[in-house]
């Protein structure tokens, strides 16, 4: 049984020794058949079999290194930026330079798509700008924030925030439906840095510089009932000893605009009345509330129970003006001139009054609380009464 099974072996090895002297060849032939066709490009040759597998070479194939992207790698949002402006420098965010306005020149450079030289030594971005405004332009960028300044500095602000294109940036649309007619009606406009400041400046743009009615189309609609103005350019025109008592003026743009000695009682003011005369008007419980009358003539006039609270009034003349009983609260009164102005039971609690002449002006009763009277001038001012809890004097 032994000499069997050992012969058995024997035979078996043999045959296998046969088959693979014999196997290479045929293998050297498929390899050789299957270069020609790829070299003829008669078309794509059939997977190779196995054994060549087998007789692949065991090292390594060599990779060429990829080439290198031109443009840098898109940051991550959190990652910190070091910026050189004009020899200031700042540290920020990708987030904050690109999220709020994308389309800007800021987006654009920090969006990944640009390679930004950096400055090897420290690894900043230089740009060439005067960098004494960019902290209120990365304030913008981070939460919207509009700085008080001067209306230089505002003309300073507003050069950087057009050179960095931080203008209008988006208009969101509603579809409205009229008897199965459509039209886009824009509800919601992001504005940029640029044009926040146009408006703080008293700039806003507008279709025309002209006014869009005459003063005998004034005098032709005030015959109605119920008047309204809103949203109507009205700037330029000679308003002046004209009934326009309880006229709605809401978004009126009135700017130069000449109400000497109107009558505009409970008359109703928007943002927008720059540079006016209301000298000697009838202005009794009008409202003026969050309104812009900076620079404007209000000499002489009848103010009682007006409510101007949180209204623009810087550089205003109220010489001599009837403001008993008068909301002020919180309004901006800096640099303004209330000689001999009747404020008797006025509210001024937080208005701003740096610089605002009081000479000879009547506050007895006023409410003063919280008021910062350090650069007010009050020589000859009446305070009999005044409440000046927590007034800085």
């Amino acid at each position: 049984m032994a000499d069997k099974e050992t012969k058995a072996k024997a035979e078996a090895a043999a045959a296998a020794a046969a088959s693979s002297s014999t196997s290479e060849p045929e293998v050297e032939a498929q390899v050789k058949q299957i270069e020609a066709l790829s070299i003829e490009g008669t078309g794509c040759p059939p997977d190779p079999p196995s054994a060549i597998h087998r007789i692949a070479p065991t090292t390594p194939p060599v990779h060429s290194p990829e080439p290198v992207a031109m443009h840098s790698p898109e940051p991550s949002s959190s990652s910190p930026v070091l910026l050189n402006i004009g020899g200031r420098k700042y540290t920020t965010t990708v987030e904050t330079l690109t999220q709020r306005e994308p389309d800007s020149m800021l987006g654009a450079m920090f969006s990944g798509r640009h390679t930004l030289p950096h400055q090897r030594a420290t690894g900043m971005v230089f740009v060439d700008r005067d960098g004494k405004h960019f902290r209120h332009v990365l304030n913008w960028l981070r939460d919207g924030a509009i700085p008080v300044l001067s209306e230089s500095e505002y003309q300073q602000l507003l050069r950087e925030a057009e050179y960095y294109q931080l203008l209008v940036n988006r208009i969101t649309l509603n579809c409205v439906s009229f008897s199965h007619k459509f039209r886009f009606d824009p509800t919601v406009v992001h504005k940029g840095l640029a044009d926040c400041i146009n408006e703080r400046l008293g700039w806003k743009k507008i279709e025309s510089s002209e006014a869009e009615l005459t003063r005998k189309d004034v005098i032709k609609s005030i015959q109605a009932q119920r008047v309204r103005f809103r949203g109507v350019n009205l700037s330029g025109l000679d308003l002046s000893k004209l009934d326009l008592s309880e006229v709605d003026f809401s978004y009126a743009c009135i700017k130069n605009t000449d109400f000497s000695c109107a009558n505009l009682h409970k008359a109703k003011f928007g943002v927008e009345a720059s540079s006016s005369s209301f000298r000697n008007a009838y202005l009794r419980e009008c409202e003026f509330i969050g309104a812009d009358l900076q620079e404007s003539v209000l000499d002489g006039a009848n103010l009682r129970s007006a409510n101007l609270q949180d209204a623009r009034l810087t550089q205003c003349s109220f010489i001599e003006t009837d403001l008993h009983s008068a909301h002020l609260q919180t309004a901006n009164l800096t640099g303004a001139n209330l000689r001999g102005a009747n404020l008797e039971a006025a509210n001024l609690k937080g208005a701003k009054l740096s610089g605002t002449n009081l000479q000879g002006a009547n506050l007895q009763r006023a409410y003063l609380r919280e008021v910062d009277l350090r650069d007010t001038q009050l020589t000859g001012a009446k305070l009999g009464g005044a409440n000046l809890l927590g007034a800085i004097r």
